[in-house]
């Protein structure tokens, strides 16, 4: 089908247009520690600084909090546009969560369009005028002013005390003052706009008129200085502002007559509608050309955060597009402060180095490596490798890791330009000290691969998709598969790549991999309905997540209960920690519920996995009434159990389990059901019935199951047996690393360091053994030693319990501002972590 070597091509790693500093924890202490004194006209930016920490970090939900503190710290309208339309692309797709929300009573304001005219408040200077006035006895009240063969009569002192230059013509030394009839043809008004300004000097208000006359009005009281017959039109236009093309014909004469309550209005719209507002070239023309003396008329104080939201939208739609190169000149241009500056720099930087523009992309890669931001030498090193420098790459790179704590991306980088077989002891570093990077275990695969080391390729991408589900590795595995002609193999997994996007593409985006699926299927049996419920039970029996995913993709073919099977594709993916797929899938199974019961169902999940668990609730409920089901009844025992603090509900929850093994389900449901009633009773200190629900629930093949049964054993004071059940569980389970984690609780010390040990090397990110072997350490009064564990794991993952332990321990040897730096960041992983303020409130008092 395909040769053999264009299939295990690995490509370079990609230089990632995010800030990341040396020492994320140092900045994000900074940030913390700013906003606790900060001007409130400053919090914004900060939480703007914050949310790009978190991006460089990969951590989805720390920076939509950012996102959701500054929108909420917000000082200024503008800010309050530019964040609410961030938060609102952010959650793309998200729509039936807010719709849902408002069904329960409940908004998401940060949704909700603004009504800019009451947001921005009048600031019109007093209009009344110097007196100048000479002696009016022989001028009569009136004016009238003259359009050709129209007339337009006025109120002499209401027309003069709508500004000064009227009020000087009409009262002051101009010959006009002695005049009834002036001529104001020249003066682009028409008789029309002129009654309609007559009208306001006499009542203060506007009349309702067409958008094209109150431009004329606009444009006229900005010639003469009428501030407030130009705010009334502002506010008037403003209020007409209501699709994407009003704006386009209304943000040009905002931009021009310095009307900011119409520009917000149109900026508004525009960013309500990103990404699709960016494929019209008004308007991105108009966003891309704003010039420094427009810019605080469109977006007050707000210029770099709006061209940071610009920025990252039209880099995800093409990072080498015109317009991404425009609005990060735009974005370069904003930055005041110095860490403004780095970031804007390094991402223009990379798309001039997209689009091969070096020498430029050179210049910029300086600018930000010079402002502070030493992860942009990757760009300079890349650079020096397409002019033939690998040499001066190389040496570029060693120089960083002599001179900066060591980090992953160093030997990444470095391993590029290395001679002979030296990239390999690079690689092996880079994963050593952040195995998080995908690109070494994919080129360490590819490499075994051509040296015919199937086992050792396959052994190093099953070692990452372990712990981390990331599309590009199993598209990697996947063209090993082809290679080899596993076509059963090679399926499970494109099948579980259209799962997770369902428009993929492969071979660097030339292949469609629906497209690979059809031609791989050719060479794989079909399975009736029967056959996937087998193979399904089968992989989910031995915690096989992707296989199992790949099995209920072909069921999803067939003319099976689709809303059932998007329902358990989504626990899978919340499994493998892929909540935005999770979510889109229990979308789609509320949109495939065979009846309005099951739709509550699902509606009351994707509440409850959104945080609005009493909102999950009340959907259980509801489908309750309309019918007793499983998954109803499942629903409110789990919302329920998570929710209520009051010891009594266990009795509650018990029974609603009950109620639900009582209905029709499958073995898979039911034995989850039964595992969920096993721990209920075993909080109640009811171990028999406890223990008779696991066992019921292995008999249905129900793998977890071990692990209850073994906290059973254990808490019978039996700890050989607790062992010898995890142990099962260990054999069965393809996914194991929970498993011995938590066997390491019912063995000795040594044996416990083995299985944590096990632990790590099948999946780095759990943390629960880094702080083990911190704490025995810590023990054996061994404090540097113990301190470099939890500092190894907190270099590639900004976890809360990782940071509090390590602040502990520096209070604890007398490093006060080593404490207090962690504390900080730790705050801002969680800013109500209520041990975590009690610390810092301590060590905060102890600081020099």
């Amino acid at each position: 089908m395909f040769c053999r070597e264009s299939l295990i091509k690995v490509s370079e790693p990609q230089i990632l247009p995010f800030f990341k500093p040396v020492n994320y924890v140092e900045v994000l202490a900074q940030i913390h520690e700013e906003l606790e004194s900060c001007h409130p006209s400053e919090r914004a930016d900060l939480y703007l600084l914050q949310f790009q920490v978190f991006k460089g970090l990969g951590e989805v939900k720390l920076m939509r909090r950012s996102l959701y503190s500054g929108w909420l710290k917000a000082s200024t309208v503008h800010e309050k546009i530019v964040f609410g339309a961030w938060l609102k692309y952010e959650k793309q797709g998200e729509e039936v969560i807010s719709d849902l929300l408002s069904s329960c009573g409940k908004c998401t304001r940060e949704y909700v369009a603004l009504d800019i005219t009451s947001e921005l408040p009048a600031d019109v200077s007093s209009s009344s005028p110097v007196d100048t006035m000479m002696n009016l006895n022989h001028v009569s009240r009136n004016v009238c002013f003259h359009f050709g063969n129209e007339k337009v009569v006025c109120d002499r002192q209401k027309i003069a005390g709508l500004s000064a230059p009227f009020h000087a013509m009409l009262n002051g030394c101009f010959a006009e003052s002695l005049f009834e009839d002036i001529d104001l043809s020249q003066n682009c008004i028409s008789p029309l706009g002129m009654r309609m300004i007559s009208d306001f000097s006499l009542t203060g208000s506007l009349n309702e008129a067409p958008p094209n006359l109150l431009l004329e009005v606009l444009v006229f009281a900005n010639k003469f200085c009428c501030e407030r017959l130009k705010d009334a039109c502002d506010r008037k236009l403003a209020s007409l502002v209501s699709s994407s093309q009003d704006a386009v014909e209304l943000m040009e004469y905002a931009l021009e007559e310095n009307s900011p309550v119409l520009a917000a209005s149109c900026l508004q719209v525009f960013l309500h509608e990103l990404p699709d507002s960016l494929h019209d070239n008004q308007v991105v023309e108009l966003l891309s050309n704003v010039n420094r003396e427009h810019r605080p008329i469109m977006v007050g104080r707000a210029s770099f955060s709006l061209y940071c939201l610009l920025s990252e939208v039209s880099m995800n739609l093409d990072p080498t597009s015109d317009k991404a190169t425009t609005f990060l000149e735009q974005l370069v241009d904003s930055a005041e402060t110095s860490w403004q500056k780095l970031i804007a720099y390094h991402q223009l930087g990379c798309v001039r180095l997209l689009r091969k523009e070096y020498g430029e992309a050179e210049r910029l890669f300086e600018a930000a490596v010079n402002a502070g931001h030493v992860y942009s030498v990757v760009g300079l090193a890349r650079l020096g490798h397409i002019k033939g420098q690998d040499l001066w790459s190389y040496e570029k790179l060693s120089s960083i890791i002599s001179s900066y704590t060591q980090l992953g991306w160093m030997y990444q980088e470095r391993s590029l330009y290395c001679e002979g077989d030296k990239w390999w002891e690079d690689l092996e570093k880079a994963t050593d000290l952040d195995p998080t990077l995908t690109y070494p275990y994919m080129y360490r695969a590819a490499s075994l691969m051509r040296k015919q080391n199937v086992v050792g390729a396959l052994a190093e991408m099953n070692r990452i998709l372990g712990f981390k589900l990331a599309i590009e590795c199993l598209e990697l595995r996947f063209c090993f598969y082809l290679a080899l002609e596993d076509y059963k193999s090679a399926i499970c997994d494109v099948q579980a790549i259209l799962t997770l996007s369902p428009n993929y593409r492969l071979f660097e985006g030339r292949v469609p991999a629906s497209q690979l699926r059809t031609l791989v299927r050719e060479h794989v049996t079909n399975w009736t309905t029967a056959d996937c419920w087998l193979q399904l039970y089968d992989r989910w029996s031995s915690i096989d997540d992707i296989g199992s995913l790949s099995v209920i993709y072909q069921m999803l073919e067939s003319d099976a209960a689709k809303g059932v099977l998007y329902f358990r594709q989504s626990l899978l993916l919340l499994r493998l920690n892929c909540p935005e797929a999770a979510m889109r899938s229990l979308q789609l199974a509320r949109q495939y519920a065979s009846s309005e019961h099951e739709r509550l169902v699902y509606e009351g999940w994707i509440l409850y996995d959104t945080g609005n668990c009493d909102e999950g609730l009340r959907k259980a409920e509801e489908s309750i009434s309309l019918k007793r089901s499983f998954e109803a009844f499942f629903l409110k025992a789990y919302a329920l159990a998570d929710s209520s603090q009051d010891p009594s509900c266990s009795s509650t929850v018990v029974s609603l389990l009950e109620d639900a093994l009582k209905c029709p389900s499958d073995r898979l449901r039911k034995g989850q059901a039964l595992n969920n009633l096993g721990s209920v009773y075993v909080d109640c200190g009811k171990l028999d019935l406890a223990a008779d629900c696991y066992i019921n629930a292995l008999k249905i093949r129900h793998t977890r199951a071990h692990q209850g049964l073994a906290r059973v054993h254990f808490l019978r004071n039996d700890k050989t047996a607790a062992y010898e059940e995890m142990t099962r569980l260990i054999e069965k389970a393809r996914n194991s690393a929970s498993a011995y984690e938590k066997r390491s609780e019912y063995c000795e010390r040594e044996l416990t360091k083995a299985d944590l040990e096990m632990v790590t090397r099948l999946d780095p990110l759990r943390v629960y053994p880094y702080r083990y072997r911190a704490a025995v350490l810590m023990d054996n009064h061994k404090e540097k030693e113990a301190i470099a564990e939890l500092s190894r794991a907190i270099a590639f993952k900004a976890d809360l319990h990782l940071l509090h332990l390590r602040a502990a321990f520096h209070e604890h040897v007398g490093d006060v501002l080593g404490a207090l730096q962690d504390c900080r960041a730790a705050l801002s992983v969680d800013p109500n972590h209520q041990e975590m303020l009690e610390l810092h409130s301590r060590v905060n008092s102890q600081e020099p």
